[in-house]
């Protein structure tokens, strides 16, 4: 039975040929496209380019103008390669010092997003005005006029010169207030001559700061300007840890002191070291507190494969 269902197999795939009248494999018939009935409806005819090629191919589907289209923001994009585009042709220019650089204000990151009507992030944004910043540096002499036209749109119409910092002072009811930033904390500190109450989001000192040490580090610019009964401390502060929230509180407390008293600006600017901290104490000096400068320190995020952000696993041999 099994040589018979083989031999009716074979041929069935071979034919005899006729001058030799041996057997040779018949040729399996490929179709390009199936060709049933319930198929024919659904699949496309074939397309065949060589036999009359159409004069004018049209695209099936609408394709973007601009490859930034697939990104979310294709308009901010597209304006952030066209200035490194810019940077990549004109950066060999002669340029000038930053000090020498002509003064611009720049659109803020609020009226960026309305021109282009995208909600751009504000760490996208500074790099943009960091190409500005460069591409700004360029000799005026030799500036190219693409290059200022591609720039007008991103500066403020107004006089650069005429801006200036507006400067702390004390409002009517006698209060001088200052912002202060550690870590992922921010506190607003409000200071005003009084007998040395210190309020933390409604709360005494004691209750919102645990440790002792939160309790010195937030005070700390009063105390070592020895004003630290002669001012009441209102503070908010948000965000963060005990730590970070003192800290905050430090540099908005030393920011608003300054207001009152600004002779005491370098006191409150330079620090010292523990040794010369204890010396000048000891003696009655007035302390050299090293609290206005803001600590950009900030916890160090984790990597993949890393225990924390800098620990690894231990090494093992299998």
């Amino acid at each position: 039975m099994a040589s018979k269902l083989s031999w009716h197999l074979s041929s069935r795939l071979t034919i005899q040929c006729p001058k030799c009248h041996g057997h040779i494999l018949r040729g399996s018939r490929k179709q390009p496209f199936t060709s049933t009935n319930s198929s024919r409806d659904i699949a496309a005819p074939p397309v065949r380019l060589t036999q009359n090629p159409p004069s004018k191919i049209e695209n099936a589907r609408v394709v973007p103008a601009s490859p930034s289209y697939f990104t979310g923001r294709p308009d901010s994009t597209d304006n952030y390669i066209d200035l490194l585009a810019l940077l990549r042709r004109y950066q060999t220019l002669p340029t000038v010092a930053p000090a020498q650089a002509p003064r611009v204000a720049w659109r803020t990151v609020t009226q960026y997003r309305l021109l282009v009507g995208e909600p751009v992030r504000a760490s996208k944004y500074h790099k943009v005005v960091e190409v500005l910043q460069r591409l700004n540096r360029i000799h005026p002499a030799v500036m190219p006029a693409p290059l200022k036209e591609a720039m007008e749109i991103y500066k403020r119409d107004i006089d650069p010169y005429a801006v200036t910092k507006r400067p702390n002072i004390i409002d009517a009811d006698g209060r001088a207030y200052g912002v202060g930033r550690r870590k992922s904390s921010s506190a607003k500190v409000y200071l005003v001559q009084g007998e040395g109450e210190v309020l933390v989001n409604g709360k005494s000192i004691n209750s919102a700061f645990g440790r002792i040490h939160d309790r010195e580090s937030a005070l700390w610019a009063l105390k070592a300007t020895g004003r630290i009964d002669k001012y009441n401390v209102w503070a908010l502060v948000s965000g963060g840890g005990s730590t970070g929230q003192a800290e905050a509180i430090t540099l908005g407390a030393a920011k608003a002191l300054m207001v009152f008293e600004p002779a005491l600006k370098p006191a409150l600017r330079r620090g010292l070291s523990s040794t010369d901290l204890l010396i000048e104490e000891a003696n009655g000096l007035p302390l050299l507190a090293g609290c206005v400068t803001r600590d950009p320190r900030r916890v160090e995020r984790k990597k993949p494969g890393h225990v924390k952000a800098r620990k690894m696993p231990a090494w093992v041999k299998r």
